[in-house]
């Protein structure tokens, strides 16, 4: 019986990378445009690129917003592979930045009555992007090894909490516009070149654990971070997003070449459905390591001993 993975837009993988792994099909979330209108999000920049994105939302151009995906797509598309005698295996979206979780279950619960032969199973990622990209082309691998859906479902549950992120995210006034920082931290930081490091936490949210000044500087606390985390590196597929930066990314990923000798290293750009909420200012590293501390008080420490010897 073969199965299908399925994720949704927030995994911000393009046509090229859906294709090579095996990607079946995603759930399309709602984005809200700045001048009203609004549609079901594309995974590939059909109307415009990710650098026009991007620098749309600069200054005081107003944000964009986005929703979960609707019921009746998560229906659509599951039925529509059911039907056809496949089983489905859902990753979506981390469920503490949205409901798509709760209600891709409530949609599958109704599908496994209306078609009892089949399975259905949804996997809250706690990981957002491309960290959620890095476990669905791991459950791709997986199935393509042999796996069965219940066997790819345990690994990619087991595995969730060992995606990590670090990098930065410069853009002070665009954090402030989304009341993410205030004004005055805004100005400051923008003013003495602050860049916020980030991994994630328990909760599936991205949170802060370091600061570091410059984008070369956040660049070296990150692969020094790496280290420090990362497990196996010579056998993993390592991601480098941006959100215009590809400059400080290309630097990023060609210093993670030549540290770590990855089996191979992605540069992804940011999609739609997260980018609304992320911003322009993004360069981060992808990659599996060492399973998350509950309180992030270990990786914590790692970061602030880093930061402080870089010089």
């Amino acid at each position: 019986m073969s199965f299908v993975i399925i994720p949704d837009t927030a995994c911000d993988l393009n046509k090229e990378l859906r294709e090579r792994f095996g990607l079946d099909d995603y759930l399309r979330g709602t984005i809200y445009f700045p001048d009203g209108h609004s549609e079901l999000i594309s995974l590939d920049w059909e109307k415009m690129t990710a650098d026009e994105y991007y620098k749309s939302m600069t200054g005081k151009s107003p944000l964009y917003k986005t929703s979960s995906v609707p019921v009746g797509e998560i229906k659509r598309i599951y039925e529509k592979h059911l039907a056809n005698g496949e089983d489905v295996l859902s990753i979506v979206l981390s469920s503490g930045l949205s409901t798509t979780y709760n209600e891709a279950e409530m949609v599958a619960k109704e599908l496994r009555e209306a078609y009892p032969e089949r399975k259905v199973i949804v996997i809250d990622s706690l990981r957002y992007s491309t960290a959620l990209a890095l476990l669905v082309i791991k459950a791709c691998i997986k199935r393509q090894e042999g796996a069965t859906i219940e066997e790819t479902a345990e690994y990619i549950e087991g595995l969730k909490s060992s995606v990590h992120q670090m990098g930065f995210m410069d853009d002070m006034k665009f954090l402030a516009k989304a009341h993410r920082v205030s004004n005055a931290k805004a100005f400051f930081g923008t003013l003495i070149g602050v860049a916020p490091l980030a991994d994630f936490n328990s909760k599936g949210l991205s949170e802060v654990i370091a600061k570091t000044k410059g984008r070369k500087a956040a660049n070296k606390a990150t692969v020094e971070y790496m280290k420090k985390i990362i497990t196996d590196p010579e056998d993993q597929i390592i991601f480098v997003a941006h959100t215009l930066r590809k400059e400080f990314a290309e630097m990023l990923a060609e210093d993670i070449k030549k540290t770590f000798n990855p089996k191979e290293v992605i540069m992804n750009d940011v999609g739609m459905a997260c980018g609304a909420n992320i911003g322009p200012g993004l360069c981060a590293a992808y990659f599996i390591g060492k399973p998350m501390s509950e309180s992030m008080e270990e990786e914590k420490a790692i970061l602030n001993e880093i930061v402080t010897n870089i010089k």
